[in-house]
């Protein structure tokens, strides 16, 4: 069976936080039940070019009554038990809040505990060289995350300071922070008083206000931010940390994607428009995503006297500056590769097949196939680095992508051509 890895776009994207139109989406008339339920059922859509184009048509209505108190309630009985919310330093709240972009938090754990045993603070951050700090994120993904920590760190450090800055707009100014991630580091580590709207917060807040608006349009989600800011401003005596982490709690474990929802467990049930009407497997409106480009790779796991060729990708591009298996575009043959060896002044022992494997990028759908190969002289090329299997799997930072064929590395009882037992 091949190997499936998804990896999803990235998170906070500044450039999506810059939205040059304003936002519309369902305006719902709630004189009485019936006839709202009648304007809802048909409520524009994508595909209703009648309604699309008029803001006060499609402009979401915020349901009246008290948001505020009961989420914070509701939270203080539910929340789960996370090592990052044991803590209000901002700095480790950053690194959580950037692991977990388009991460789970089961998965985000281990990663966050290991990242901060080995950099517990920002100027140990700063320091870190780069290939002990991709090891280090090795298997989140998207290392743009960590490049951008990094070089907010040395800002933040030549600076003059030890830790985030306790101002919204400086800490919008640090690279790779967006709206979401400067809400939510300001409000948990600060107090301060800016909401923090992520994809479980708009599928909230869709629902809250039955708009069939794209809510992945930027206008969208800059309408939810300026009106969650005005709801936060209005009950001050709410803590904004909390608010904040209690709606998304509500969008991770309640009112969950494609129409699983637990309607009945939800502290909003009675102001929710999307409830009262039975839309929860309608909202939010499903945006159909452009194909991803399929790419079909041989990748070679060669191997000498015990170690295996690796090499450095490009500092720019997919995957920058990372360690992958040699490889090469399209599916060769068995003979193929063993020719594609030979030409790089090789001498293969013996070849065997290794079984296919795929990985899918926010854009990219890699489809692999691979060989591993003995040989008893090794191909040249410069950028090639020969690591032992301790090697790769402790000191060189390899993504996900190449997973299938790296868990694939023989131990010494496994190797082809071993003499061992």
């Amino acid at each position: 069976m091949n190997d499936i890895i998804m990896t999803t776009g990235e998170a906070d994207n500044k450039q999506r936080q810059k939205a040059g139109e304003s936002y519309s989406g369902n305006k719902t008339d709630i004189a009485g039940q019936e006839q709202k339920k009648t304007m809802l059922s048909h409520a524009p859509d994508a595909h209703n070019a009648t309604n699309k184009d008029d803001p006060e048509k499609m402009k979401p209505r915020m349901p009246e009554g008290d948001i505020a108190h009961p989420l914070a309630a509701w939270f203080e009985n539910v929340k789960r038990d996370l090592p990052w919310r044991r803590t209000k330093d901002a700095y480790r709240i950053w690194v959580s809040e950037i692991m977990l972009q388009q991460t789970t938090i089961s998965a985000v754990i281990g990663y966050y505990e290991r990242f901060l045993t080995a950099l517990p603070t920002l100027k140990d951050l700063a320091a870190c060289p780069d290939d002990r700090l991709l090891k280090l994120w090795e298997g989140l993904g998207y290392y743009s995350r960590v490049r951008n920590m990094k070089k907010a760190a040395i800002q933040l450090v030549e600076q003059g300071l030890d830790n985030l800055p306790a101002d919204h707009k400086a800490l919008l100014d640090m690279p790779g922070v967006g709206a979401y991630t400067a809400g939510a580091i300001g409000s948990l580590a600060f107090g301060l008083r800016y909401p923090a709207v992520d994809g479980n917060v708009l599928r909230v807040m869709t629902r809250l206000t039955a708009s069939y608006a794209d809510n992945l349009k930027p206008a969208v989600k800059s309408y939810y931010e300026k009106e969650m800011k005005s709801l936060l401003d209005g009950c001050p005596d709410v803590d904004s940390g909390v608010f904040n982490e209690a709606i998304m709690e509500l969008g991770e474990t309640v009112c969950l994607p494609h129409g699983e929802v637990l309607c009945e467990e939800c502290p909003l049930k009675h102001l929710c428009l999307t409830k009262a009407q039975g839309l929860q497997s309608e909202l939010p409106v499903r945006v159909i995503k452009t194909k991803r480009r399929i790419e079909k790779k041989t990748i070679f796991l060669w191997e000498h006297e015990g170690r295996f060729a690796v090499r450095k990708r490009p500092e720019t591009g997919l995957l920058s500056g990372l360690y992958e298996f040699p490889n090469t575009e399209g599916h060769l043959t068995e003979e193929a590769a063993v020719d594609f060896v030979e030409k790089m002044g090789g001498s293969v022992i013996a070849a065997e097949r290794l079984k296919a494997g795929k990985h899918l990028f926010s854009h990219i759908e890699w489809q692999m196939i691979g060989y591993r190969v003995h040989v008893s002289k090794r191909p040249t090329g410069e950028d090639l680095c020969w690591a032992t299997r301790e090697e790769i799997f402790g000191k060189y930072a390899v993504p996900g992508a190449f997973d299938t064929y790296r868990k694939l590395i023989p131990d010494d009882k496994q190797r082809i051509g071993s003499g061992t037992d």
